[in-house]
């Protein structure tokens, strides 16, 4: 495994094959279809704000040992603008040259992490999402099948590295958190952060892990987003 990917997944070993299947079917074929539905119908309902999106990032979900997961990126430091040093997903702004917004998003994932992804390994589009600066962003979910049969090569000039959190530890309760914001002293939103792992995920990128989550997995992640008229 490449010194650059991490990976979380605790009790791996330990679990045995007939306990496996409710974790696994996370990335089932049955739950794939019911999720690829979903998503093309929430996708006719944001489509005059996907076509004005002007960026798109890979939410990319993958196995690791069997276990299913999603891969993260840890911004190298040396970016300029605000988001250096950050957990987020591959991706980046939509470029005159790419054909939509998958296009976007498998191309950036090209670039920072050297996978080369054809679209049917994507699911859809998730809900369009305004970052700090006020960019929209597309959220691309698609599953990369095991990371063991990929090879990794992070360009050191954007990532600083790569790792996973498991779909089971991310739904755990205890892995889970939210930052009350307040504004003059008067409560003004709340947001969900992943405070457990290799690193912290926050912002924009615990909000999309949020609503993959809710999307895999329903019934299973409490929303801990209350940001009225922003998400």
């Amino acid at each position: 495994m490449l010194p650059a990917l991490r990976h979380l997944c605790q009790g791996v070993s330990s679990i045995s094959l007939p306990n496996m299947g409710p974790v696994r079917r996370y990335l089932s074929w049955e739950n794939e279809q019911r999720c690829r539905g979903l998503l093309e119908a929430s996708a006719n309902q944001y489509r005059k704000e996907q076509e004005a999106a002007s960026a798109a990032v890979l939410v990319s979900l993958c196995s690791v040992a069997g276990e299913p997961a999603i891969l993260y990126t840890l911004r190298s430091s040396t970016l300029s603008g605000l988001h250096k040093g950050d957990v987020s997903f591959p991706g980046g702004k939509r470029e005159a040259s790419d054909r939509d917004i998958i296009a976007t998003a498998l191309r950036e994932t090209q670039e920072e992490l050297g996978v080369q992804l054809g679209e049917d390994c994507v699911w859809g589009i998730m809900r369009p999402l305004p970052d700090r600066t006020k960019i929209i962003v597309v959220p691309v979910l698609a599953n990369l099948g095991p990371l063991e049969h990929l090879v990794l090569k992070p360009n050191a000039q954007e990532v600083e590295a790569a790792f996973t959190l498991s779909i089971s530890h991310l739904l755990q309760e205890e892995n889970q958190g939210y930052t009350h914001y307040c504004y003059n002293g008067v409560y003004s939103y709340t947001l969900p952060v992943f405070p457990r792992g290799p690193h912290r995920v926050w912002g924009l990128t615990a909000i999309i892990t949020e609503l993959a989550l809710e999307l895999l997995a329903p019934g299973k992640y409490h929303k801990k987003t209350n940001v009225v008229g922003r998400y």
